[in-house]
């Protein structure tokens, strides 16, 4: 193993979580839903009580992985979430309240966010949370920086996917599109941005203030 694998082996298994998430991972195991990696859950964490965050959008709910990760970070926030899949989204409430999250903190949307974004207001959210089809990650990007509050965060994952990001001969629909987010937004001046090679990476964007 390399040195860079052994570094990300050990960022993920020196994350703690806690039981309520342990246990949606594993359900989202059973049921083949590939969840955010303990380092990059705990990023999620850090960033939305770094925020102060007090509402907060996610787009690919799974079983409640991610959305566990910020509420119980952000401990005043209320979470919107959203997925195409109703199985998903009444195993994440009953992991939400498992949790002790109390049921007025979370509003589940069952949809495909393309439809459903449009319609959520500009400006309103704190952190903006992107896991969902890789194919439409500028797209949901875009919408992400309309509905962020000035100084918002919008936070993608699989920003490496799959290691093929880094590898300028993968042409795949996917790679091309994180690529090109990544290129566009680093030469921006509205905005500021990192990638975390935490997990299968982490797009951190900024939407700066006037």
């Amino acid at each position: 193993m390399s040195e860079r694998d052994l570094n990300w082996k050990y960022v993920d298994e020196s994350v703690v979580e806690s039981e309520a998430v342990a246990r949606a991972r594993q359900q989202s195991m059973e049921l083949g839903i590939d969840p955010v990696s303990p380092a990059v859950g705990a990023q999620l964490a850090v960033v939305s009580a770094a925020a102060r965050a007090e509402s907060i959008i996610e787009i690919g709910t799974g079983v409640g992985v991610s959305g566990l990760w910020m509420l119980q970070a952000a401990r005043g926030a209320l979470l919107t979430s959203i997925d195409t899949e109703n199985e998903y989204l009444q195993a994440a409430r009953e992991n939400f309240a498992d949790a002790g999250v109390a049921a007025a903190r979370v509003r589940l949307i069952a949809g495909r966010a393309s439809e459903v974004l449009p319609r959520m207001n500009e400006n309103s959210y704190d952190v903006v949370f992107v896991d969902a089809d890789a194919g439409s990650v500028i797209e949901y990007v875009e919408h992400g920086l309309r509905l962020a509050k000035p100084t918002g965060s919008v936070l993608v994952a699989r920003a490496l996917w799959r290691g093929r990001v880094a590898d300028p001969a993968r042409r795949d629909d996917e790679a091309t599109a994180f690529r090109a987010l990544i290129s566009e937004l680093s030469a921006s001046a509205a905005v500021a941005t990192a990638v975390s090679p935490a997990g299968d990476g982490l797009l951190q964007i900024v939407k700066l203030g006037a």
